[in-house]
């Protein structure tokens, strides 16, 4: 992701394209839903009937990079911490015309991207070792002002995974609850969890999307579409576990789940006796300073917020959360998410450094995507290289983050229409500017 006149390692073209479409290709088979976004999810919309991993919703066809009410979408690494919880980052220099350069043909290919009606603004943060380049083009609202900034904020959907899964490493080396740890033993006798063959449900099967749980609960019945999750609280979350028999055994395979995030994150909210809001901001935002990502929004916030569009480029609604905060209710921007970038990469410093690196590690995988699940992360391993990866997509807006650790180089994506940004991605990891 290096600029005109650098020399940083990038993935080729054909090693991320291929990393792309294998989610999509794997996830083509399966029933679309209405989700939040993910991997393996398209961007066209449509109402479906379906319920469950399938539901219904309007629900973006072919799951290929994310998605709206459908959506789309292991031994721990031992690290030294870097002292200082603190958010300092590498001062930036002065690139010169090397970076006017790249943020021009950014610009280019954003402007491509908006012109093209994929998208009414969209914002795009690159960050490596001292630098960081935001670009932003198109307009915060149809006949609304522009263009979007690195203050912009957007709802991120599934990238709200990252930080629940971050949030349960750092809780593993703090409280001492593990990847091993029954989910039964956090929700108490409030609700009887479902079992197969004897085995349990673990918080690491929920990190990783193997303990058997359908992507979306079949009593998610929304009394506003458009606002699929608002009103699905805990109490019908506990319903439907208690009723749930589960179709293959727990850890069997791998099947993408909003159910099963958002469960992870109702239960270690509750093991810390507070809301998912709450939890995430006292464990990852205050330490990273990171104050423009929220679940809901203040009123300075609020006027920042870039309005969603479908896939036909109409406004929606915002999406709000309960029960199902921690697969996608977090709204951020691309400067916030740059923060997180760059922790993520060692180039800021943060006692969340160890349980960050502890997500990167492949757990699982799934040869048919031919791609490795970190904690939260997707990772794919191909021509001797790594990119670690997701992506998100609410009802009107999607998103993506990625990075190569080796490179120590990253990406952020934030567009406010459904349409996915994953092909965006492709072509600037991988500097094709001429399209």
């Amino acid at each position: 992701m290096r600029g005109a006149g650098s020399t940083g390692k990038v993935l080729s073209a054909a090693a991320i394209g291929v990393a792309l479409a294998l989610w999509g290709l794997a996830c083509a088979n399966s029933s679309p839903v209405t989700g939040l976004e993910g991997p393996g999810e398209t961007s066209e919309a449509v109402v479906r009937e379906d319920p469950g991993d399938d539901a219904t919703v309007a629900t973006v066809p072919g799951e290929t990079s994310e998605a709206v009410v459908r959506e789309d979408p292991g031994d721990d690494a031992t690290v030294a911490t870097v002292p200082g919880e603190t958010s300092e980052a590498v001062a930036p220099e002065d690139f010169g015309d090397d970076a006017t350069i790249e943020e021009a043909q950014i610009r280019g290919v954003l402007e491509e991207f908006v012109e093209s009606g994929h998208s009414i603004g969209v914002v795009v943060g690159i960050v490596r070792d001292g630098e960081r380049v935001v670009v932003g083009a198109g307009r915060l609202a149809d006949g609304g002002p522009g263009p979007p900034d690195g203050d912009t904020v957007f709802e991120i959907g599934s990238i709200t995974k990252v930080f629940t899964s971050i949030a349960l490493a750092d809780l593993d080396k703090s409280l001492g609850l593990g990847l091993d740890t029954p989910v039964q033993s956090l929700l108490g006798d409030q609700v009887r969890m479902p079992v197969r063959g004897g085995t349990e449900i673990t918080l690491g099967h929920l990190a990783t999307h193997s303990s058997g749980l359908p992507r979306l609960p079949d009593n998610l019945a929304p009394a506003d579409w458009a606002n699929p999750y608002a009103d699905y609280n805990a109490e019908r979350l506990y319903e439907f576990l208690a009723d749930h028999d589960l179709a293959r055994g727990v850890g069997e395979t791998v099947e993408y789940s909003n159910l099963g995030y958002g469960l992870l994150g109702h239960a270690l909210a509750l093991s810390d006796g507070t809301d998912y809001e709450a939890f995430i901001a006292q464990r990852i935002l205050e330490p990273l300073e990171m104050s423009d990502t929220a679940v809901n929004l203040t009123p300075p916030l609020q006027a920042r917020l870039a309005t969603g569009h479908d896939e036909r480029l109409q406004p929606v609604a915002n999406w709000d959360f309960a029960a199902l905060a921690g697969a996608g209710a977090l709204r951020s921007t691309v400067n916030d998410l740059a923060i997180f970038l760059e922790a993520n990469l060692g180039l800021r410093e943060t006692l969340l450094r160890e349980a960050m690196q502890r997500t990167h590690v492949a757990r699982d995988a799934d040869p048919a995507m031919g791609m490795d699940l970190g904690l939260g992360w997707l990772i794919a391993d191909i021509e001797d290289r790594r990119f670690v990866w997701h992506n998100g997509a609410t009802g009107g807006y999607s998103s993506f983050i990625g990075f190569d650790p080796e490179a120590r180089e990253g990406i952020v994506i934030l567009s406010n229409s459904v349409i996915s940004v994953d092909g965006l991605a492709q072509r600037l990891v991988t500097h094709d500017f001429d399209g």
